[in-house]
């Protein structure tokens, strides 16, 4: 994952997004390990899934949580995956294919 450091994205609020494998941030922003891993994470279920069908699946989870009691953004599998998994270090290394799944049918 590539990290490109600019005045337009992510948009205000946020400390980082992830674009087909690249992690834009604000410049001067801080970027810890932790956020890093977090965005390592969405690239590798894009890598399996592919990029757009990632994003598509993306959008439609999203739209079906947003009735769900809490914010919809928490609920969605692949936030949820990489939450749970950013504060470990090796967790890429021992991520099985597809663990976003695990975290499809529970809710935050």
């Amino acid at each position: 994952m590539r990290i490109v450091y600019n005045k337009y994205l992510p948009p205000k609020n946020f400390l980082a997004i992830n674009l087909f494998g690249y992690c834009f941030c604000r410049h001067g922003a801080f970027i810890s390990q932790r956020v890093l891993r977090h965005e390592s994470i969405h690239t590798a279920q894009m890598r399996e899934l592919g990029y757009v069908f990632f994003y598509l699946l993306y959008v439609v989870e999203w739209i079906i949580r947003l009735p769900m009691k809490g914010k919809a953004y928490w609920n969605i599998s692949f936030e949820r995956e990489a939450y749970a998994n950013d504060a470990n270090p090796s967790y890429l290394a021992t991520r099985k294919p597809y663990a976003w799944l695990s975290y499809l049918r529970k809710s935050a």
